[in-house]
């Protein structure tokens, strides 16, 4: 499979028009039809719906949209690592959820900066699960996770912080009186929460007896929009503590606490651009500081 043709593909599939694409990739538009009638014979699929005005991507239109643009992304994150420089420079691709380690991460990448304005980031938000794929597939340097998490394939760093379990409910909720919020109160209320599974057996086990009465309402994987769920009353948000506040909504941690830790992580044996193998040296030097001054 062409990498060129993926491009070609991949402009059609954003302008939904051939005319369109063939005037951006300085094609003609029988040429440019050709090639993708080429790469439908030699994936044997048809990837798109045809008609007057414009062209629709089918099911297999749509993965492989997803599959190009994360192989083009990757060819070309290859060649930006390969590039020698005298200054230090390059893209870091980082991975992280919601999550308080962040603004630490946050400090250590501007310190950085400072020493090497060249190095930019790309940042993906996304929960723990989704985020170690894209590690897998190449498409991420490092990862902010949240555990409990399956590191076992990466070597990792463990920030010196911890994310505070607890809920947001509405502010006229009779929750809201309180200080803090128990298992007790939990089997009075429906929730909202992540749909990754090892949290949920966590959150199970702190509930102990009364986890059996649990009630979900809801998951997902995006927290501004499980909080507009909680605001319409669909539930208790249970989230970890965040320095940011939600209009209409409360902020109670949990009681007995309820802690996780965060971990930087990459793939063990990662041979990796300079720009990177510099950050985490920097990082490293950083948690340096940090536990001297502890001391």
């Amino acid at each position: 499979m062409d990498l060129r043709v993926l491009k070609y593909f991949l402009a059609v599939a954003r302008e939904e028009n051939i005319t369109k694409a063939a005037a951006l990739l300085h094609l003609t538009q029988p040429t440019l039809s050709r090639q993708l009638m080429q790469l439908e014979e030699e994936l044997g699929v048809k990837l798109f719906q045809r008609s007057r005005h414009r062209i629709i991507l089918t099911d297999d239109g749509m993965l492989l949209r997803r599959r190009a643009q994360e192989l083009v992304d990757l060819a070309d994150k290859t060649v930006q690592e390969f590039r020698r420089e005298p200054e230090l420079r390059g893209v870091i691709s980082i991975g992280s959820g919601d999550l308080e380690g962040m603004h630490l991460l946050a400090e250590w990448l501007a310190s950085f900066q400072a020493l090497h304005p060249q190095v930019t980031y790309q940042l993906y938000s996304g929960n723990a699960d989704n985020t170690k794929e894209r590690i897998e597939d190449g498409m991420l340097d490092l990862a902010l996770l949240l555990e409990p998490v399956d590191i076992s394939k990466y070597d990792f760093i463990r920030l010196p912080v911890k994310e505070q379990w607890g809920v947001h409910v509405p502010e006229d909720s009779p929750l809201a009186q309180k200080e803090c919020v128990t298992a007790e109160d939990f089997a009075q209320v429906p929730l909202i929460f992540t749909r990754r599974e090892m949290i949920q057996k966590e959150l199970e086990h702190w509930m102990g007896p009364y986890a059996q009465q649990m009630q979900v309402a809801a998951t997902g994987n995006l927290p501004y929009n499980m909080t507009l769920l909680a605001r319409e009353g669909m539930g208790a948000f249970l989230t970890i503590r965040l320095r940011c506040s939600y209009e209409g909504l409360r902020f109670l941690p949990l009681s007995p606490a309820l802690e996780s830790s965060t971990v930087l992580a990459w793939k063990k044996t990662e041979t990796f651009p300079p720009a990177v193998a510099a950050l985490l040296e920097h990082i490293k030097k950083c948690l340096f500081a940090i536990s001297e001054t502890s001391k």
